[in-house]
């Protein structure tokens, strides 16, 4: 677990009020005894995580992929090829929503806008590192454009359907 006590802190403040900010059918299905704490979420957010993303294209069509995400400083990270059209989407709209769903086990729906993580990027080392040492090489091997993408969440909620279960499992 990579995340400091201030990101875990921060990710609390995003969560709560998220929560409060939904609709009162999203708190009837995410109720108190399923939700999600920031430090559940970072301690069963763990390794390699297939997420739905979504973005729209530049007729506003919405379109949606899987990319592997990893939940690193409370931010889910994901790489893909610079000439998907997910990227190309994401760097003329940066607006995505991301979700990990595991069946009832857990799910984790975010809003929010993607950032581009050059090898400049004070992050960038680390997160390279992370998934060099989860995949056996270097995302930026794979091919000629390959990009590291965060979600910089304005929007995040996360439950569990049996939270003593999912916590127990912890992926």
């Amino acid at each position: 677990m990579l995340d400091s006590a201030e990101e875990i802190a921060e990710l609390q403040v995003l969560l709560d009020a998220a929560y409060e900010r939904s609709t009162e059918h999203l708190r009837n299905i995410i109720t108190d005894p399923r939700r999600l704490t920031a430090a559940e979420l970072v301690g069963v957010l763990t390794g390699m995580c297939t997420l739905n993303l979504a973005t729209v294209t530049a007729r506003n069509e919405p379109r949606i992929s899987a990319v592997d995400g990893h939940f690193l400083h409370a931010r889910w990270v994901f790489t893909t090829s610079g000439t998907a059209a997910k990227a190309r989407h994401l760097k003329a709209r940066p607006a995505a929503s991301l979700s990990y769903v595991d069946g009832e086990r857990i799910g984790v729906f975010s809003h929010g806008q993607v950032e581009f993580l050059t090898p400049e990027h004070p992050d960038f080392e680390e997160i390279e590192a992370h998934l060099t040492k989860h995949y056996g090489s270097s995302p930026s091997s794979w091919g000629p454009d390959i990009v590291y993408c965060r979600l910089q969440p304005t929007w995040m909620v996360g439950y569990a359907h049996n939270k003593a279960e999912a916590l127990k499992d912890k992926r």
